[in-house]
């Protein structure tokens, strides 16, 4: 594909102001001379558009000129009516984090069950899979499953507050690998299912700016036993933090972010990354917040006479 040729990408999603998700994609276009990509954010809050009018607004951006989009927390099950297809992954999952625009048509696809699959064998080439729970089965956590389900856990439980979306991922996954036992696991029941467990997921946006907390009680876990997050803002969670406290084999979310990340680019521009770099790419964006919040937060001080020349 041409270096010249224009993409105009969105990110679709509600509370998205501090995504880093566009500067990670624009330096990566950079790196590989790609001069016309775009990557913007189409923050539904900020526009005063409601959650549920996902479909609309995205059929709205294709026709404003965006080549493509990402869609992220919580539209990634409600923009699946916008679409004229769905890649066979997006269709099993019920959910899209990538439309690609081909001739007019949006094409759905689900690049977090392959980056979250990425990132768990990069990450954690030595997990145990004989037993996973999963916290969240919303979109992101229906993909997580589904990578779950790939890597060849043979025990996977997921937990969600809602049991009709447990119900159906339970559904999906188990029909994709018949081989796994994929079962429910009821909110109160949490606790000692995840003692019972060599490792767990959180696919819920606990942990999350704006969303303190963890998705669980965190003093069940056990040091011999592995904990992925997939939240990546901050990238130190409190789940993450109290399971490295503990020693536990620890996955963040920037893995799965960058996986995925890759993924979509290739989808939307037909050129392959360096997802290498792009983790590293990350890392420096997220140092460079951390330093300009802690500025942003220092007192403020009255300047000597040698400061101020």
């Amino acid at each position: 594909m041409s270096t010249s040729a224009a993409h105009r990408i969105g990110l679709v999603g509600a509370g998205i102001a501090s995504s880093l998700s566009p500067a990670l994609h624009e330096r990566e276009a950079a790196e590989l001379g790609l001069a016309g990509y775009r990557y913007e954010l189409l923050d539904l809050d900020a526009r005063t558009v409601p959650v549920a009018h996902t479909a609309e607004f995205v059929r709205a951006a294709v026709h404003e000129g965006y080549t493509g989009l990402n869609i992220t927390h919580p539209c990634k099950q409600l923009v699946v009516p916008a679409l004229d297809e769905l890649s066979g992954n997006a269709r099993l999952l019920g959910a899209v984090n990538t439309v690609v625009v081909r001739d007019g048509r949006l094409i759905g696809h689900n690049t977090d069950h392959s980056g979250f699959l990425a990132a768990l064998r990069r990450g954690l080439p030595g997990a145990a899979l004989d037993s996973v729970l999963l916290v969240g089965a919303g979109g992101a956590g229906s993909a997580v499953a589904y990578a779950l389900g790939a890597s060849g856990v043979r025990d996977l439980r997921i937990s969600d507050v809602d049991p009709a979306r447990v119900a159906d991922v339970c559904a999906r996954v188990s029909a994709a690998f018949p081989a796994a036992s994929v079962a429910p696991v009821a909110a109160p029941d949490v606790t000692a299912t995840l003692r019972t467990c060599r490792g767990v997921v959180n696919a819920t946006p606990i942990g999350m700016t704006g969303h303190p907390g963890t998705p669980f009680d965190v003093t069940a876990l056990r040091s011999d036993q592995w904990v992925a997050d997939i939240v990546y803002r901050p990238l130190r969670t409190e789940l993450v933090s109290a399971a490295t406290a503990l020693g536990c084999d620890v996955l963040d979310g920037g893995q799965m972010l960058v996986a995925q990340a890759a993924d979509t680019f290739a989808l939307l521009t037909g050129v392959d990354p360096d997802a290498s770099r792009m983790r590293r790419h990350l890392d420096d964006l997220i140092e460079q917040r951390d330093l300009a919040a802690a500025t942003a937060a220092a007192p403020a001080t009255t300047p000597t006479t040698e400061e101020i020349r």
